[in-house]
């Protein structure tokens, strides 16, 4: 994706309780400026390559995005 972050997870263990998630990305914009990018999902089990976030006009990413997962019973 020309200019843009996409962040996609997936949750193989088809037995386990879904996951609760929460993300944060440290992103550099064309413009110059920096910008963290947060969110929380939920995947369910089985779920594959999910697309949990999607922007435009970053040029690169400052950090590796940051994804905690816990089980939601």
């Amino acid at each position: 994706m020309l200019g843009g972050a996409q962040l996609n997870c997936s949750h193989v263990e088809t037995k386990a309780p879904p996951q609760f998630c929460t993300f944060s990305w440290d992103l550099h914009t064309m413009a110059g400026d920096q910008k963290v990018v947060e969110g929380s999902f939920m995947l369910p089990p089985g779920a594959s390559n999910v697309q949990v976030y999607q922007g435009s006009g970053f040029d690169s990413a400052l950090s590796n995005p940051i994804v905690i997962c816990r089980g939601n019973k």
